[in-house]
């Protein structure tokens, strides 16, 4: 792999999750609002995570946002789920947030019974043009999507079928999805890395104290497969919004300050040639 720069997020933390969320959604709408000003319309991918709902339910109600010229795509789905399984990312996304502004565009990813040609046809659904905007999450092992560890940051696919490792799997219990590991699939259809950070702007929404190893390594790891999130580091145009509880103050996650939350940016880290 090569990496060119390194170009440090810029990092705001706030005090609880409903903070984070309502300044993440604040600075995507903005960026929503940006896209429809200059082209006429917005393409926004998402994920589909408790991590999101906060941000996600804050975008829903913010105002002068025209979704009626907004297209949604989601970055992974479970592969054998039934189509209607209330833990389906998709159907994650309509309860949380894509039934809350219906005058969007919502693209579903669809496995059904044929995963591997839903990911090629998902790659041609998404094109290549770059995403006016990207919301994320990282899991606790670092994944971007379901692009588990070691993940490929020079992918050329757009999508694919993976296997899930148990980390990922076992946050999904965790998190209540699940009852048990057995009943977590063990495949999905994930967007690559390479497709995700082919956008113009990337916010992520970190909070929760299981997930401040994965923002401490995406902040101070080299930048690596075996750590996924630090692929972000590769973009130029990224923002964390973070919580006190994912927020590693031992680290320098956050340093400065802002109005509620406390803010690094990479005017203060600087960009370092690798």
């Amino acid at each position: 792999m090569t990496v060119g720069i390194d170009r440090m997020p810029h990092v705001s933390t706030y005090p609880t999750r409903v903070d984070l969320g309502r300044a993440a959604a604040a600075a995507a709408a903005e960026r929503v609002r940006e896209a429809i000003a200059s082209t006429g319309r917005a393409r926004l991918m998402l994920a589909a995570a408790p991590s999101q709902a906060a941000t996600l339910a804050a975008l829903a109600v913010e105002p002068d946002v025209d979704w009626s010229k907004v297209e949604c795509f989601h970055m992974d789905e479970y592969v054998g789920l039934a189509a209607d399984a209330p833990q389906g990312f998709r159907n994650w996304l309509r309860r949380n947030f894509t039934d809350k502004v219906p005058q969007a565009t919502f693209r579903p990813l669809d496995p059904g019974s044929d995963a591997e040609a839903a990911a090629r046809d998902y790659e041609v659904l998404m094109g290549s043009e770059p995403f006016d905007l990207v919301l994320l999450g990282l899991g606790v092992n670092g994944h971007l999507a379901f692009n588990d560890p070691p993940a490929d940051f020079a992918d050329p696919r757009a999508a694919k079928v993976v296997a899930l490792d148990e980390i990922s799997r076992r946050q999904q219990v965790d998190e209540g999805n699940f009852a048990d590991l057995d009943d977590v699939p063990t495949h999905a259809v994930t967007v690559t890395i390479p497709r995700l950070l082919n956008a113009h702007a990337v916010i992520g929404s970190v909070p929760g104290t299981v997930k401040r190893q994965a923002v401490h390594d995406t902040l101070t790891r080299p930048i690596d497969p075996n750590y996924p999130g630090t692929a972000l580091r590769t973009h130029p145009n990224v923002q964390l919004f973070l919580d006190s509880e994912s927020a590693d103050p031992e680290s320098g996650d956050t340093a400065g300050g802002t109005a509620g939350g406390t803010d690094s940016s990479d005017a203060e880290s600087g960009d370092a040639e690798l």
